[in-house]
């Protein structure tokens, strides 16, 4: 796939912008790597290479965790907790956003052909 005229006027364009920030990229990879070796280094400076977040919020972030009793990092994303793991519905009854429409349906279609107890009937020709 992609060999359509506009993947392909993408991939040029995309190109060109990587051509034309490549240098800004290195000069700043460059300065960053140089303030590594020397162990002298500003956070002024740091600040308008990456996201500097003070330590202090940090530590408190993990205070206030331990204190609501969580005991960290369990692996798990809690974000579809809700989610029944057979069906994929919410408690809304809501698919999740990454599946497409084709997908929903053809589970709706599992779903709601085993309630009623008889399948859908198949399109084609009946001779």
């Amino acid at each position: 796939m992609a060999k359509s005229l506009r993947s392909k006027w993408k991939r040029k364009m995309r190109a060109e912008k990587r051509k034309k920030n490549a240098p800004k990229e290195l000069a700043r990879l460059k300065q960053a790597l140089a303030h590594d070796g020397k162990g002298e280094i500003s956070m002024d400076d740091m600040q308008e290479i990456v996201t500097v977040v003070p330590i202090e919020k940090i530590k408190e972030k993990k205070v206030d965790a331990v204190m609501d009793g969580d005991d960290g990092d369990d692996g798990k994303m809690d974000l579809d907790s809700k989610r029944n793991k057979k069906t994929l519905l919410d408690e809304h009854g809501q698919y999740p956003t990454w599946m497409s429409q084709r997908q929903a349906k053809k589970l709706k279609g599992k779903r709601v052909g085993k309630k009623t107890g008889k399948a859908k009937k198949q399109k084609g020709m009946a001779w």
